[in-house]
């Protein structure tokens, strides 16, 4: 019941300051909104293939375009197609990052590939990058069927000659052309498929488009700031210490365990209401899927809120004032945001980048939010992130309360 009451009477001083709401729920809305609108301006299309540009000179032949339509089927790239200036400096759009690859075409290509005769493509891609190395194999399984399709009419035809002469040369041609035809659409529709279930389905069956530019604005922003949120109830255990309410407080019944255990619960309480206010904020004014798996998000806020309260005991043990409990709630709000993806996707850092930002307890906390919001994934996905939130929040108290001190 003590601990009840500690955490209690830090709570309403949280509440009678009234710069706790600007800071706990105020400012994280308006920074999603603006970290929203731009993520939706470099969003662009929503298609998460590569892009891969088409310079194609053999206009005339019969393949260039069943090689753009099989490049265009493509589940990881999409072609672009090149003209003009822009095919000049297709392998520029390739170092500059704008393009995956570029596929250029030369101008016998259907005639040499039709003839037998070895059909080769100019393919301007950087394999070291992982981007570049999808589009490659991309590209080239796209040759292999087109190539394929070729030999298929052209054993059609040798069959049909074989048991019926064509009239002539002309008529040969237009049935090669036709098996073409047949073959190119037998590679879209293959006997034998592998049934993908779309991660974001809704409970009817429709796809769900889960791809929402304020999806990891929201994310970002509620971990970013329950980070600094810590400021205002970190600052009540400090001013405690400073005028020595808590040596008063020893001198009562109350153990120095339910002394602690009361103002942990204050943190977790404040960054608990303060991510549920963000969390229903996001889903019915910016549409983000929060509620697709309740249960996931539900563990997501709990364990980040445990972690949080901890970091938040933490800074009050080793802050000697105000000015410190700020200057490092400060400091682990710009660390823990910048290098744990807060404030920008750790998928489009490189791979050293992403693999220290993961050293960082947010960068699995972004991993889990976003594994319900932007993957569409279940509750299994969060349970790793939730189970090493957990462990952060167990280390970083157990630090607290050796480094605690009430005098």
């Amino acid at each position: 019941m003590r601990v009840i009451d500690l955490a209690l009477k830090d709570l309403l001083q949280v509440v009678r300051d009234w710069k706790s709401a600007l800071f706990l729920v105020i400012m994280p809305i308006a920074f999603t909104f603006f970290f929203g609108l731009i993520y939706g301006g470099l969003g662009g299309e929503n298609d998460p293939r590569l892009p891969v540009g088409l310079v194609n000179h053999d206009r005339a032949g019969t393949l260039s375009a069943g090689l753009q339509n099989l490049l265009e089927a493509s589940d990881a790239i999409r072609s672009v197609l090149l003209e003009g200036d822009e095919a000049d400096k297709a392998a520029d759009s390739v170092r500059d990052e704008d393009l995956a690859a570029a596929v250029v075409v030369p101008t016998d290509f259907s005639e040499q590939a039709l003839a037998g005769e070895e059909a080769r493509l100019t393919v301007i891609v950087d394999q070291s990058t992982q981007a570049g190395q999808t589009a490659l194999n991309a590209v080239q399984a796209a040759m292999t069927r087109l190539l394929g399709t070729v030999q298929t009419a052209q054993i059609s035809a040798e069959v049909y000659e074989a048991q019926r002469a064509f009239e002539d040369d002309g008529a040969r041609q237009a049935y090669v052309d036709e098996a073409l035809v047949l073959a190119g659409e037998a590679w879209q529709q293959p006997p034998l498929t592998v049934a993908v279930e779309q991660s974001g389905a809704t409970a009817g069956g429709e796809e769900e488009a889960l791809w929402n530019p304020y999806a990891h604005a929201s994310a970002g922003m509620i971990v970013q700031f329950v980070v600094f949120g810590l400021n205002t109830s970190a600052m009540v255990l400090v001013l405690e210490r400073k005028s020595r309410t808590l040596q008063r407080m020893l001198t009562t019944p109350t153990t120095r365990t339910e002394v602690i255990a009361g103002h942990v619960l204050a943190m977790f309480v404040v960054v608990f209401l303060q991510q549920a206010l963000l969390v229903v904020f996001g889903q019915l004014a910016f549409g983000v899927g929060y509620m697709r798996e309740p249960q996931a998000s539900f563990l997501m806020v709990v364990t980040l809120a445990l972690w949080a309260a901890s970091l938040g005991l933490l800074i009050s043990a080793i802050s000697k004032g105000e000015d410190q409990v700020s200057m490092f709630s400060m400091l682990a709000m710009f660390v823990f945001s910048a290098m744990g993806g807060a404030w920008f996707p750790l998928d489009i850092t490189g791979e050293a980048f992403a693999t220290i930002g993961h050293l960082m307890p947010t960068a699995w906390a972004m991993d889990g939010f976003e594994n319900i919001i932007v993957r569409g994934l279940g509750l299994n996905s969060v349970l790793l992130p939730a189970g090493i939130l957990l462990a952060y929040a167990v280390a970083f108290f157990g630090l607290a309360v050796w480094r605690f001190r009430f005098e």
